[in-house]
This record gives structure tokens, C-alpha cells and sequence, in this order.
């Protein structure tokens, strides 16, 4: 009995032995596992690229411009009386030399009338002081007449000629008086209400306005610079105002109406002040623009965009890709490794969610344009463009701005 028991318990012990066995190999095996297996690859930051590209870039200021005509004439009477009739439609488009008022005729007809009889009268006088020397010098010729009766004849037939040219200059004085009471248009225009009522006595000297007539078929803007945009057109060699036929671009302008909508036609720079008003820093620029369906209407303010100059194979990238702080403005530049560096450039203009880029960058570069806000300089990065859609789709709905890093 006593053995039987002894049996069974070693039985026991070896079984044991056995379970131990495994489940030490079992914790050996796993802890190599634990210990030995590679580490996980780390997540990259997925960016999104552009390449640096060259573009012609057209550099624009804009400005606040004033409309004014090409032409504005003021209608006065030249001479004295009751205005008569007027023989236009306030308000319409009149044409040169189409009469719009007659002031009373009556007392300038008389006049001139009065001159003209004048005239004959010194006209007759003059013919016989001729007679009288053509006889008298035959005479004098043959001893038959003293040289005081010539001398008379000939003073005689002068003071004549004297008085027809006095009797004719007063003869033209009045006729031109008597055309002044048909008071014509001196050009060709939209004319205003009229400013007196008709049987209004008009007075001489222009002090009598009648009406007011605008061309404003061709227009002028007129708006003003400040003195660092005269300088900057001057450095190349942009003379505002001047045309240089060397140039495949002249300076023009376009204008936003009121309506936020871009007048369909541009006006070219005809004029700039050639000094600075002191006041206020500005000079005065002029442009001339077609208004051929009369939208455009003087006195009116407008927003004026000008072509300042036209910047050839300029090195550009997304304005997007561009970061500011205090030591300046950089991007990060994709390298071939995938790693990326922090790249300084100097910024010239903007321009259409674009900017130049003066130095710090070449052609054909890759930069970072979206997801750069977590990178550091030799990072390694993966590249998913898919982002820019999606960057776009955000950027349509808000203003584009340069971002800054703080």
C-alpha cells in the first residue's frame, strides 16, 4: 500500500516537471518575440508640391479716380437782350454749330443797318476825292496847279479811305453783334437744362449763363499716385504719359463701376503732373477712355486698377506656399531624398493668389504648398497632391492671404 502511494506521487512530480518545461519555453519564446521584433515605421507628414514656375506678370495699382468730361462748354450770351426762343430739347444730344437760342434782333439789325449806309456814304466820298486827285496832278504836272492844291487833294483822298475802313470795321462790329443773337452750339454734345426762362433780359460781358453742353463720348480719369509708384515705374524706365514704342505694353487702366462690375473698355495714361504736390505726397495722373454708350458720367467716382508694368519670365510661386515670420519670409523645398529644407526668399509684387519671388528660389524647384505647418528643416515627407483640391474648395469660400507662423 505504502508503495503504491510512493508510485503515484513521483508520476505527479514528472508531469509537473513537464508543464513547467513548456511554459518556461513558452515565456522564453515569447519574450524573444517581444524583444526582437522590428520597431514600426513612423508616420510621414503628407504635404502636398508645386514646382517653382516663370510667368509674364503684369503689376497693377489701384487708386480711387474721378470721371470728368473730355469737354465742357458753358453757353453764355455775347451780347444784350430778351432771350426770344430756344429751339432745343433739354437734356439731348445737340450737334456744333445747331442753333439753340435767339435773343431780340430788332435793335442790332438796325444797327448794323445804320453802318452799313455809313459805309456807302464814305465809299462815295472816298470815289470823289479820287476824282478830285486824278485831275489835280495833270495839272500840278504842268504848272497849272500849286503844290498846296495838291497836297489837299491828296490829304482829301486819304482821309476818304481812312473813314471807309472805319465805316467798314463798324459795318463787320455790328453784323458780328447781330450774329451774336443766334446763339449757336460750339460743339457737339449732351446739353443741360436751360439756366434763364425765355423773355429773360441776357446780359454782356459772359455774365449770362444759358446752358451747359458735355462731350462725353471720350472721357478722362483723373487720379493720383503717391511718389514710391512714380519711382518704381521710373526704375523701369515707365514714363506715365509718354509713349514708348519700344514697349510691346503701354500703361492703361480699368475701372470698377458701382456696381463692383469691370467697365468693358480701357482708357490709356495720357497725362501725368510732373510734380508733387506737397500736401499730400501724390501727383496727378490723367487717362483717356471711350464712353460710346454714355455709361460712364462726369463727376462720378470709380475705382481705377493701372498697369504699371509688365514683369518678363518673373520667377513665381502660390502665394499659399509662402510663410512670414520675424527673421522673413521662407517656403520649404522639397528635395530628392523626400526630405525638405527651410528656404528664405525676398517677395517682390502679388499678383492673382500669386507672388514673385525676387531671390531665393530657381525655376523648376519643388516647394511645399499645403501641410507645411507641422514640418521641420531634413524631415522626410510623403507627398498626396489630393490635398490642393481640397485646399482650393476651403480657399473659394474665404479671401486668400499670406500665412504667418508666429
Amino acid at each position: 500500500m505504502k508503495s503504491f502511494f510512493k508510485k503515484r506521487e513521483i508520476r505527479i512530480t514528472k508531469r509537473q516537471a513537464v508543464i513547467a518545461a513548456i511554459g518556461i519555453v513558452l515565456l522564453v519564446g515569447i519574450y524573444w518575440f517581444v524583444t526582437h521584433r522590428p520597431a514600426p515605421a513612423p508616420d510621414l507628414p503628407v504635404v502636398a508640391v508645386e514646382p517653382v514656375t516663370q510667368d509674364d506678370v503684369e503689376i497693377y495699382g489701384e487708386y480711387v479716380g474721378r470721371i470728368r468730361a473730355q469737354q465742357f462748354v458753358e453757353v453764355r450770351a455775347r451780347v444784350e437782350g430778351y432771350l426770344e426762343n430756344m429751339l432745343f430739347e433739354e437734356g439731348t444730344y445737340v450737334t456744333k454749330n445747331q442753333v439753340l437760342f435767339v435773343i431780340n434782333r430788332d435793335q442790332y439789325a438796325a444797327k448794323a443797318d445804320k453802318a452799313r449806309a455809313q459805309l456807302k456814304k464814305d465809299e462815295a466820298q472816298a470815289r470823289k476825292a479820287q476824282r478830285d486827285l486824278e485831275r489835280i496832278r495833270p495839272l500840278y504836272e504842268q504848272n497849272a496847279a500849286s503844290q498846296l492844291d495838291l497836297d489837299n487833294a491828296i490829304a482829301a483822298y486819304e482821309t476818304a479811305q481812312a473813314s471807309v475802313a472805319m465805316s467798314q470795321a463798324d459795318l463787320d462790329q455790328a453784323e458780328l453783334e447781330l450774329g451774336y443773337t443766334i446763339v449757336r452750339s460750339p460743339l457737339s454734345g449732351h446739353i443741360s437744362e436751360r439756366y434763364v426762362d425765355l423773355g429773360t433780359l441776357v446780359g454782356t460781358g459772359g455774365k449770362s449763363l444759358l446752358a451747359a453742353i458735355v462731350k462725353s463720348d471720350t472721357v478722362l480719369v483723373d487720379f493720383s499716385m503717391t511718389a514710391l509708384d512714380y519711382l518704381k515705374t521710373k526704375e523701369r524706365n515707365v514714363n506715365l504719359g509718354q509713349k514708348d514704342s519700344t514697349r510691346s505694353w503701354q500703361p492703361n487702366i480699368s475701372i470698377t463701376l458701382a456696381d463692383n462690375t469691370v467697365y468693358p473698355f480701357k482708357g490709356l495714361v495720357d497725362f501725368a503732373e510732373p510734380q508733387v504736390d506737397p500736401r499730400t505726397g501724390t501727383f496727378s495722373v490723367r487717362a483717356e477712355m471711350p464712353n460710346p454708350k454714355h455709361v460712364l458720367l462726369p463727376g462720378q467716382f470709380t475705382k481705377v486698377k493701372l498697369l504699371l508694368d509688365v514683369r518678363e519670365n518673373a520667377t513665381v510661386v502660390p502665394l499659399k506656399s509662402v510663410i512670414i515670420e520675424k527673421g522673413g519670409a521662407f517656403v520649404f523645398v522639397m528635395r530628392r531624398d523626400s526630405t525638405v529644407e527651410r528656404r528664405f526668399i525676398e517677395l517682390g509684387p502679388e499678383f492673382q493668389n500669386q507672388v514673385v519671388v525676387e531671390r531665393g528660389l530657381v525655376p523648376g524647384e519643388t516647394i511645399v504648398v499645403e501641410g507645411y505647418h507641422k514640418l521641420s528643416p531634413g524631415m522626410k515627407v510623403k507627398v498626396n497632391n489630393a490635398l490642393l483640391k481640397k485646399e482650393d474648395e476651403e480657399q473659394s469660400q474665404t479671401p486668400d492671404t499670406v500665412k504667418t507662423e508666429k
